[in-house]
């Protein structure tokens, strides 16, 4: 009698970054994705809605707070004026277009020393894909510029289905942290009074500037749209109705 093998379980693939512990689904997997959706969202927040935000906080950081006091209308220093913040400085610094060479395998050499500037961590990528690609690359390098290139939807689909993708997502959160550890900004969190659609356990929780409302459920991992739940809440009420009749 011939025995059947039993059928094997498919190895879960995790996400490429290691900033991240999601297992891809099969369609991110059927699709090429390297990268899991929500992390390539999370890139989309970071580069069009806090980055802007926050860097109207650092522009205004610049200057170190100095003492003294004020005489007739003027302020006398008891010491000279500090210079910049160097941390502050650093990270708006600027960066050349080939002051850092990346490979697709996420690779990276620099004459840099320290913590990259903002345009430093952004001109790389931004270069590497428009090099690949045979896209243009913004018209100018600043920071803004460069966020706003790297964050087109076209262009990031396609940078989640690359090898280096798990890379671009760990420098990225590297950046804004280094950002967040300045401004003292950070994306808050708060709980959502709804029960989660796949669950059903109220550990819905939604975070500043993300296009997702994330359940914290152990083994649940659910994301919502603000109009899947909206959604969700005018069915649950039927639902709840037809069981009990």
């Amino acid at each position: 009698m011939t025995e059947t093998a039993e059928p094997s379980t498919p190895a879960l693939a995790p996400c490429a970054a290691a900033t991240c512990h999601r297992t891809m689904y099969d369609h991110e997997l059927s699709d090429g994705q390297t990268l899991c959706t929500p992390c390539v969202n999370t890139i989309a927040a970071w580069l069009t809605e806090e980055l802007p935000r926050q860097l109207i906080v650092l522009e205004a950081s610049r200057q170190r707070e100095t003492t003294g006091s004020r005489t007739g209308g003027r302020t006398v220093h008891r010491t000279a004026p500090l210079p910049g913040r160097a941390d502050t400085l650093n990270l708006l610094g600027p960066a050349a277009w080939a002051d850092t060479i990346h490979d697709p395998y996420g690779d990276a050499h620099t004459d840099q020393h320290g913590p990259l500037s903002i345009t430093g961590t952004l001109t790389p990528w931004v270069r590497l894909i428009a090099e690949q690609r045979r896209w243009n690359p913004p018209a100018t390098l600043t920071e803004q510029a460069l966020a706003e290139w790297l964050a087109t939807p076209r262009l990031l689909g396609w940078a989640a289905r690359q090898l280096w993708a798990g890379d671009l997502r760990d420098e990225l959160a590297e950046m804004m942290r280094a950002i967040r550890n300045i401004t003292r900004l950070r994306p808050q969190r708060r709980p959502v009074t709804q029960p989660c659609p796949r669950c059903d356990s109220l550990t819905l929780v939604e975070t500043d500037h993300q296009l997702y409302i994330e359940c914290t459920e152990d083994g649940c991992g659910g994301l919502f749209t603000r109009d899947e739940l909206a959604l969700a809440a005018r069915i649950h009420p039927d639902v709840l109705a037809h069981n009990a009749a």
